[in-house]
């Protein structure tokens, strides 16, 4: 055995190796592709998180340069009437956000984040160059009008655009639930540096969303109009292809989690909520007498009812999140609808209403770096928290600008009501004589909010869950 000093010296020696060990490697069970350990060094943190924000913003620009314009191409191009064309493309859209549940539990289950995001954004670029061939090849396009007789597009040509669709909808769902939490991944919890730091990586991710959305909304809006269709859609499968390379390009720099399941971290200011849930795994005297134990209606593991605890402490949180996304949703509605109504010329140049909501963009890009270099450090000093504010104390602020924009829209629309009154336009259809310029406070107050309210969920959703933000995927519009 040896002697008592002896022992302390091998104890001493053992300690000392576990810290250099603890130093080289990251404490979060981080792996690389082979499943061997990874060194903290020379691995994920923001060495990786290049290559992911980038995949990130080329993805959404291609997305977004397909379905900001694309009830513009069913009416012009394919020939359909206005309500067909919006209820495909809502259909489209709502495929997208209900996608991410199947990817989110592939990724997490079975694949892990890595494969699920390579798999379906192989798929995802096979739509995009579907897309563009449909668009591009004559035989796969219904021929011009001729005055106002407009050729329907035949069934083949129905069929091979909307395969091409609904490839880049199945595409999404193995992209948008998993590529933020892939980059928080690369972040080590146990440390505290790299904590922040992860808290960090989800404002510079929401501004990759933007920066895509905002080229999108412009650049390859007025290229689809002006230039034709076949090169609209092919600039986004191009950028889709550079995503796929962007992603694979840091694979020797990523760290992975390997898949296993979805489970509870701490949801705070919850607590252990919900005890009579627990009876669920309660064996009864009458299974017991009856020793059947295999129905599941009868009798749930731990892990199961552990599970229902989380999504019933999550509501409260998911609930305010409909809320926002409810005055989110306004500025593709009544802003717009609004703005049809008021003055939207310069000079002679008429300004689209639903182009203001560039400035939602724009506003999210400034304050981004705002509140990541600013308002965090400020923060900090009075709060004592990393990150300047709790989770919910940012969605709580999100949601108070949220307020204000919608009290902006409502001033402006008191505004225009009494000029409407005194022209005698209130039963009219007719725009009232008051600039459309003066909706722009409540785009950007709404762009504010996003940074504060939908980066604080996927930050909330990474920090307490550990799992893929398949669910905040669903309704929110990153």
């Amino acid at each position: 055995m040896g002697s008592v000093e002896e022992q302390k010296s091998l104890l001493e020696d053992g300690l000392l190796e576990q810290n250099k060990s603890n130093k080289l490697y990251t404490g979060d069970g981080s792996v690389d592709l082979h499943g061997n350990p990874v060194i903290k060094e020379k691995t994920g943190n923001w060495r990786a998180c290049p290559f992911i924000l980038g995949t990130e913003c080329c993805e959404r620009l291609a997305y977004y340069g397909i379905a900001t314009n694309l009830v513009t191409y069913l009416t012009n191009k394919l020939h359909e009437g206005n309500v067909s064309a919006a209820r495909n493309v809502t259909t489209w859209a709502g495929t997208c956000y209900i996608m991410p549940l199947i990817g989110a539990v592939l990724a997490d289950a079975y694949w892990g984040r890595y494969w699920t995001i390579a798999a379906f954004s192989t798929i995802y670029l096979i739509g995009m160059c579907t897309l563009t061939l449909s668009a591009s090849v004559p035989a796969l396009k219904p021929v011009e009008c001729v005055g106002s007789i407009c050729p329907p597009a035949s069934p083949a040509q129905y069929a091979v655009f909307f395969f091409g669709l609904y490839l880049i909808a199945l595409g999404t769902g193995g992209i948008k639930p998993c590529v933020s939490s892939f980059g928080a991944d690369q972040f080590d919890d146990t440390d505290p540096q790299e904590r922040v730091k992860k808290g960090s990586f989800f404002n510079w991710f929401y501004f990759s969303i933007n920066i895509g959305a905002l080229i999108s909304s412009s650049l390859l809006v007025y290229i689809q109009d002006n230039a034709g269709w076949g090169l609209g859609f092919g600039i986004p499968a191009l950028f889709m292809g550079i995503a796929i390379a962007s992603f694979f390009s840091g694979t020797t720099l990523y760290r992975f989690q390997k898949p296993g399941g979805v489970y509870y971290k701490n949801v705070p200011g919850f607590g252990c909520i919900i005890p009579c849930l627990d009876k669920a795994a309660v064996i009864s005297d009458t299974d017991a007498k009856s020793g059947d134990f295999s129905n599941p209606w009868r009798l749930c593991t731990v892990t199961q009812v552990e599970e229902l605890k989380i999504l019933v402490r999550m509501f409260p949180i998911w609930a305010t999140g409909i809320v926002f996304s409810a005055v989110y949703a306004q500025m593709s509605t009544m802003f717009v609808e609004q703005g049809m109504l008021m003055d939207t010329t310069i000079g002679s140049f008429t300004i689209p209403p639903a182009s203001l909501s560039t400035f939602d963009v724009i506003s999210v890009i400034c304050w981004v770096p705002i509140y990541d270099r600013i308002i965090v450090p400020i923060a900090r000093k009075f709060t004592g928290k990393e990150r300047g504010f709790s989770q919910l104390q940012r969605m709580g602020i999100g949601l108070f600008i949220s307020v204000l924009s919608m009290s902006a829209a409502a001033l402006v629309e008191i505004r225009r009501l009494q000029l409407a009154k005194e022209l005698g336009l209130v039963d009219e259809d007719a725009a009232v004589p008051l600039s459309i310029f003066w909706q722009i406070p409540q785009y950007m107050f709404v762009g504010a909010a996003e940074v504060f309210t939908f980066i604080g969920q996927l930050e909330f959703s990474m920090s307490n869950l550990q799992m893929p933000c398949g669910v905040y995927a669903v309704h929110c519009h990153f």
